[in-house]
């Protein structure tokens, strides 16, 4: 399992691509929670009908998906799981979330006005 947690800058622009999706092993899983565009996805929408690995995108590099986007035209659908950018939705971070937006408005309503 190959998961990716990383920002994208110059060097994981495309840091998986055509050569490192055909060095995985068979059965591989691959995901890609961080950003878009780290994983080429015109060569995954190739590689995928090749080689049987499996790939969960959260992100995309360019979202929303356009309709004529390759991954939605591949041979083997059932290798590919895309959402629609949640990852981070956990239960935790959605109570961190609403935590932290209630304390910045109890701050913001003790300041002398």
């Amino acid at each position: 399992v190959i998961s990716i947690h990383a920002p994208l800058n110059a060097q994981t622009q495309n840091l998986i691509s055509h050569s490192e999706l055909l060095q995985m092993k068979d059965g591989a899983v691959l995901l890609n929670l961080g950003r878009g565009g780290i994983v080429d996805e015109d060569a995954l929408s190739v590689i995928i009908d090749v080689k049987p690995i499996y790939v969960g995108l959260d992100v995309l590099a360019q979202e929303p998906m356009k309709k004529s986007h390759p991954l939605l035209s591949v041979q083997h659908p059932e290798r590919l799981y895309l959402t629609p950018h949640i990852a981070w939705t956990s239960r935790e971070a959605r109570e961190r979330l609403i935590a932290a937006t209630a304390e910045n408005i109890r701050t913001f309503l003790k300041q002398p006005q």
